[in-house]
């Protein structure tokens, strides 16, 4: 913006004046001249500022994607589903009261279907409330009852929002026992899952669900199952 403004004054400046020989008033003056004789000096400065930001924003995401990408795809905490040795490693954040969620499940599970060398990794990401929160610590403590797969489909499946309630209907149904159940909710490894995604999330600039990391693209938002295939052709061409 300072260049763009800068331009703008020197064809501003009386016959042989130059910024030092003018007082702060009126160099204001000066610039408030140019930018209402030109105002398209604010939208051009602010696309460029937008610019600078998004470039910045990338960088950092990228590093914090190179620190993290062990973690991400081979965290012993964090629960899969597909080939466990896939070639390629999909990472979904997401929470079961997201309907963007519930509608990309649909693709996901296509996705699996479709391709049997990739890997599904699950960030269970609870941001809607307390209804989500229960729903993920109820999914990640049937892990310990080999129920994970069987309550995260039902949970995404479920009509209307996850909360106590149906989440407990939903874990009698799948057979687990409940009060090994709600011990477990309040486990480390559940803690320790749920934070950890939180915290990878904001370091990875997601700011809501899904969101999805393929290879070296941060992916946020529901995108459609050729769109999922596409990441993962960009990911697998670069190994």
């Amino acid at each position: 913006m300072r260049k763009l403004l800068a331009a703008a004054l020197i064809s501003l400046l009386p016959f042989g004046a130059t910024a030092q020989t003018l007082s702060e008033d009126e160099i204001k003056e000066l610039a408030l001249e140019a930018i209402l004789e030109n105002p398209q000096i604010i939208m051009e400065a602010i696309a460029i500022l937008e610019g600078q930001r998004n470039e910045a924003q990338a960088a950092a995401q990228a590093e914090v994607l190179l620190r993290q990408r062990d973690f991400l795809e081979n965290d012993p905490n964090a629960p899969f589903v597909g080939n466990a040795e896939g070639s390629t490693v999909v990472v979904e954040f997401f929470d079961y009261n997201c309907p963007y969620c519930k509608r990309a499940a649909g693709d996901v599970k296509a996705l699996l279907e479709a391709d049997e060398d990739v890997r599904v990794v699950y960030r269970e990401w609870p941001i809607l409330g307390e209804g989500s929160v229960f729903a993920a610590r109820a999914a990640l403590a049937a892990r310990a009852q080999d129920k994970y797969e069987e309550m995260h489909w039902g949970l995404m499946e479920m009509r209307g929002r996850a909360e106590e309630a149906s989440v407990l209907v939903l874990a009698r149904s799948v057979g687990l026992d409940m009060d090994r159940l709600v011990a477990d909710m309040q486990g480390e490894e559940v803690n320790d899952h749920i934070a950890n995604s939180l915290q990878l999330a904001q370091s990875l600039g997601f700011t809501g669900t899904p969101a999805f990391v393929i290879g070296d693209a941060l992916v946020p938002g529901a995108v459609p199952l050729s769109d999922l295939q596409g990441y993962i052709a960009d990911a697998r061409a670069k190994e």
